[in-house]
This record gives structure tokens, sequence and C-alpha cells, in this order.
């Protein structure tokens, strides 16, 4: 069976989320745990957990993905934007294990001009303070496109962070195909290539979920421009050949392309499921 989903808003509530995805025919989804430029999360509702925690085991989910606001920085050289995204980070994880053996999703951030060497040792350094070894969340690292000083568009960069973290165990990662096709790792052509290297360097073992774009900008471009499928440079073939890959096939796959109500979603969600060899 094919494990996907879209992104939605959480403004409704984990039940309402859940019933959208089935009503799209997905079996999992993504959501932001409060607005995508930070701020307050809103207050959680215990009726609604519970009765979310019912529907997804009886509809016989996948388990969904929180993601953390975009602008979060655990790698910024001023100390108040660090310790802005360590409370936020510490509040998302302890408001996750309401719905436990989920996962938590964040961009590893940017050095902004301090060296990759000080960003990765900075994030470690959060990601060892909110941490706790008793935690149901697996806290995913997101792999990025190398735009500017962003961290994580190489394997190398993901696996340095889990390296410098103490329960590592507690981490993943989540493969975004817009950002490694944007960061040069040519996942069209040559796939068996990117995921024996990904083995390498971080291993299969460490990938946990998907996020299936395609992508408006070229190969190796580092820009970050989301397309919808088989609309884009990585095109619907490349994608399928995700979808069906011994290593990748049984992932969780949410998808993040640009549209504007859940009938766009509806629709890949009916297209992948088609190429779906199952």
């Amino acid at each position: 069976m094919l494990n996907i989903g879209c992104h939605l808003s959480a403004s409704k509530g984990f039940l309402n989320m859940a019933r959208e995805t089935s009503q799209i025919k997905g079996n999992t989804f993504q959501f932001f745990t409060r607005n995508p430029r930070g701020g307050q999360a809103k207050d959680l509702n215990s009726q609604d957990v519970s009765d979310f925690l019912t529907y997804v085991r009886d509809h016989h989910f996948a388990p969904v993905l929180a993601h953390a606001p975009y602008t979060l920085n655990p790698a910024a050289e001023n100390p108040a934007v660090r310790e802005f995204a360590e409370m936020v980070f510490a509040d998302d994880i302890q408001r996750m294990e309401c719905i436990p053996n989920n996962m938590y999703n964040f961009h590893p951030g940017s050095h902004v001009g301090q060296g990759l060497d000080k960003g990765i040792t900075l994030i470690a350094d959060i990601l060892n303070k909110v941490i706790r070894p008793e935690q149901t969340t697996l806290i995913l690292l997101e792999t990025m496109s190398g735009k500017g000083t962003e961290i994580g568009s190489k394997f190398i960069e993901i696996q340095q962070i889990i390296d410098r973290t103490e329960h590592a165990e507690k981490l993943g990662v989540c493969l975004d195909t817009c950002h490694v096709f944007s960061a040069g790792y040519d996942i069209v052509g040559h796939l068996e290539d990117v995921l024996a290297d990904f083995d390498k360097v971080i291993g299969l073992k460490k990938l946990k979920a998907i996020h299936l774009n395609d992508s408006l900008k070229p190969f190796d471009s580092h820009k970050d421009r989301h397309e919808k499928i088989g609309q884009g440079l990585i095109g619907l073939d490349a994608l399928a050949g995700i979808i069906n890959h011994p290593a990748l096939r049984d992932k969780p796959f949410y998808l993040e392309t640009p549209h504007e109500d859940l009938l766009g979603y509806a629709d890949e969600i009916t297209l992948l499921k088609g190429l779906y060899q199952g």
C-alpha cells in the first residue's frame, strides 16, 4: 500500500485533518505545529486528540509528520534566535507526545557566515538540550537545497549533526525530492547511486519519510521551488521510480506541492496510486 498524504492546516484540529486525509484517499498527513513563521501554538484539545488517535488506528494510518516553523534557525549567530528555536523545539516535542510514535521534521538551519562546522555544532547543541530519552517522537532532519549558507544540502552534513547528538536513536531523515535534486543529487538519471551514497554516509535505516515534490528549478540550481507532481524538471517517470523503489516504497510520502485546495492533492494521490506497483 502506498502511504501518502499532503500538508494540511492544523487550525481545525487533529481529527479534522485525519478526516480530510481520508476524503482525498490518503492515509497520513503533515501539519505545522504552529504558525510557519513561529509564535504561539494553539492549545491542545484532549477530546480531539483522543478522537484522532481512535480514528487513525481504525483507518490504518501511517505515522503523521509535524513540521517545525520555517523561520527557526538553531544554527544562528544571534543567541536570542537560537534560544527561540530551542524553546519552540522543546515545546513542540512535548506537545507531540500527546500523539505518541509520530514524527517531527525541521530544516537544520543556516550558519549565516559562521562556517559549516560551527553551524553543525550549534544545531547538535540544541538537539542535545531538547531530546529526552523517554520521548516516542522521532525527530527528522530534512535534506535541503543548499541556498546561501543553508546546512543539510549534503548527506555528510546531516550525518555530522547526527554524530554530535547524544540520543541519535531519536533522529531520522526526511528526504525532500525537490531539495536533493536542486542540491545536485541526480534522482532522475542515477537514483540507485544517490541511494547508495545516502546508505554509505547516513544509512537507509535512518530514512524515515519523504517529501514528494517536483521541482520548478533545474538540477543543481540550489533553489528551493516546489512544483506539482509531473509538471516540473524531475518529472513523473522519476517520481514513479521513487515511490516504487524497493528501499523507498514502504516509507510515508508527504506532498508539499503548490495547490490552492484539497482537490489538487486528491488528483495527485490518485495519479500516484495508479503508478504504484502494489
